[in-house]
């Protein structure tokens, strides 16, 4: 009986070491295909400044692309990827940036995508590397700050993103009697309010700082108005590699628990930026910090 007992607590014990043997570990689509000498996907943005946009010689730099080249470097260390150049880089916009992820086009989108629940049925994100909310951008002369100031005027947000959602459905919900137009991109909106095309762009805070300091006239234009909306920002992630999602979850965990985020954070928020070497100003907030206390991929939303 004895023996019985010893040998079903081998074959328990067998299983469990099985389930976590390097064998199965790389049943990863991307993981392998990055071993067999195949690139790492990073899709990226063309303005969403300071995460992930063009510099003056149309390379593509910013934070989340930071953040990404270092998870890349991980991965590719982890399966001893071959060939020297490990990275390809592909530009997405806000409407076409979760089919590039879900269809495989792309296997890490490093821009300033928020994390949700609808987009989660398609997508999956590592941990959120910043916390923001929606506000609107206005020129600087503008008596406008909130939205039911805006009562009758036009108001210009991004297509595909979740700061357009909201403004759409506080209109319904307040009966604001907004006019609301979608723009392809952020640099066309924030043209549209330059131009008196439309009186308010509605998006995350920090695009809207970052974009109004690369504009030729940054005094032009401010920030108001109470946050809209919560958004975690992260890296996007194919919805069913799990292996892959494990490995780039444990890296971004590790970069934060060491802090070696920060100074990545800093760069790109507190020191001068590219193009124009505009400061931001933006140290991390208060929600961001504690948010990193006990860094996790689940979020509220």
């Amino acid at each position: 009986m004895k023996r019985l007992i010893l040998s079903s607590i081998a074959l328990v014990v067998s299983i469990v070491v099985s389930s976590q043997s390097p064998v199965l570990a790389q049943t990863s689509p991307v993981m392998d295909r990055i071993k067999s000498g195949g690139k790492i996907m990073i899709a990226h943005r063309e303005s969403s400044i300071p995460f992930s946009y063009l510099d003056a010689n149309k390379k593509p730099v910013g934070y989340a692309l930071d953040l990404c080249v270092r998870l890349a470097e991980a991965v590719r260390k982890k399966v001893g990827a071959k060939g020297a150049e490990g990275i390809e880089y592909v530009m997405v916009t806000p409407a076409n940036r979760i089919p590039f992820i879900a269809e495989g086009k792309a296997d890490m989108e490093c821009g300033s995508t928020t994390n949700n629940k609808e987009r989660r049925e398609k997508v999956a994100f590592t941990v959120p590397h910043f916390i923001t909310g929606a506000r609107m951008l206005v020129k600087a002369g503008s008596k406008a700050e909130r939205l039911e100031d805006l009562n009758g005027k036009t108001v210009v947000s991004t297509k595909g993103t979740t700061p357009l959602k909201a403004v759409e459905s506080a209109n319904r919900e307040r009966l604001l009697g907004l006019k609301i137009v979608e723009a392809p991109d952020h640099a066309r909106a924030v043209e549209m309010v330059e131009k008196g095309e439309a009186d308010a762009f509605v998006m995350d805070d920090v695009l809207l700082y970052g974009l109004a300091a690369n504009r030729p006239n940054p005094k032009a234009l401010k920030v108001v108005g109470k946050f809209l909306t919560t958004e975690p920002l992260a890296i996007m992630l194919p919805k069913n590699d799990v292996e892959f999602k494990r490995l780039v979850d444990e890296e971004m965990k590790r970069m934060i628990r060491s802090r070696e985020i920060y100074p990545i954070y800093d760069k790109w928020f507190s020191q001068p930026i590219p193009p124009k070497s505009i400061t931001l100003n933006l140290p991390a907030s208060y929600l961001l910090r504690d948010f990193w206390k006990y860094p996790t991929d689940v979020v509220p939303f």
